[in-house]
Order: structure tokens, then sequence, then C-alpha cells
């Protein structure tokens, strides 16, 4: 039996910073990833109209995601994983985006064993039909419902928008070196031991 991860993409596998220079050339705007307080971007835009920036996000979407950057050291961790765990993504992109997300995967080279974009960040039911043993997010509030409602360990990826407490099982890491550290300290010898057992 191998472990399965369920990973988040957006802000977990791909930059936080990716929205950012896409917002700052539509809103004339000067926003850093320090200026994102709240996972709700608008706070930082409080001189929006309601619903400008939705509507803006759903046209410009395809874009943003095709042109993310992948968050440093990402790639050789997942694709090193591979070899040992299972990798399935789960997104609150929506089906829309399938192929530009696909494709994404493709270009940058990076391993997967499925990706599922939900259309929503209630991410719970789908952590839960795959049966993961450890999430990956960047999103405060799903990595402790996750942790909570599925009773299993979650990797937060610190940003400024996710400062809130967070309770026992989820872990708050800085990069994907840490995560991996966590990983191969949690999970390495008993997946060798698995391993060498088939």
């Amino acid at each position: 039996m191998r472990y399965r991860f369920g990973i988040d993409i957006d802000g977990t596998v791909t930059s936080p910073t990716s929205l950012i220079p896409h917002i700052n050339k539509q809103f004339n705007s000067e926003l850093t990833l320090d200026d994102i307080k709240e996972y709700d971007l608008t706070s930082a835009l409080p001189h929006l109209e309601p619903g400008e920036f939705y509507s803006w996000f759903r046209e410009a979407e395809s874009t943003i995601y095709a042109s993310s950057p992948v968050s440093e050291n990402a790639k050789n961790i997942l694709n090193q994983w591979k070899e040992q765990y299972e990798l399935f993504y789960i997104s609150a992109r929506g089906e829309n985006v399938m192929d530009i997300t696909f494709e994404w995967f493709k270009k940058h080279a990076i391993a997967y064993d499925h990706i599922e974009l939900i259309g929503t960040h209630k991410k719970i039911a789908a952590a839960k039909r795959h049966n993961v043993d450890l999430f990956f997010e960047d999103k405060h509030d799903n990595a402790v419902e996750i942790s909570e409602e599925l009773d299993i360990p979650v990797i937060l990826f610190n940003t400024p928008y996710n400062q809130d407490p967070i309770p026992d099982k989820v872990i708050r890491v800085y990069n994907w070196l840490e995560a991996e550290q966590w990983v191969d300290n949690e999970f390495g010898i008993q997946s060798a031991l698995t391993t060498q057992n088939k």
C-alpha cells in the first residue's frame, strides 16, 4: 500500500504570488503578497465595484493559470514522491480550465496520478472519496476542516492570508523543503518498510 496525498494546486503547487502581477496590471495597483491578508483578494482592492474583480477573473483565469509559476522546489519534490506515494490533485478550479490545467502539468513536467477540478473550495467530500492520507493546502479554513473532518494531517503552506491559529494536525510549513522534511519524518520510514515487504 502506498500513501495517497491530496494536493491543492493554486498557492500550493503554484506560487502564491501567481495572481498578483495580473491584478496589478488590470487594476493599476502595486500589490505584493504581503498586502494579501485575506484569502478573498477583493479585500486588498477596496476601490473596486462589487463583482468587478470576479468578472475580470472569469475572463482572465485561463491566462493566469497557463502562466502560473511553480512554487520553488515543488516540481523536484513531487516528482521524487511519485515513486513512493500517490499524488491526487484536488483543486477548486472549475472543469472549464481542465485542458489548461493538464497542459500546465505537462509543460512543467510535474508528476500526478489524478487531477480533479471540483469547482468549489469545499474539498472534504473529494478528499474523503479518494481516501487521502495527507493533504497539502494554502487556504486556512480548508486545512482546518479537512484535518478535523478526516482526522488526517494537513500541511499548510504559510502565507500572509492564512495566519489564524491552527489545530495540532495542521502543520504550518514555509516552503516545500520543510514539507518534504515533515513527510520524510512521518511517512518515509513506514513507506520504505512497506515497499520492502511487497
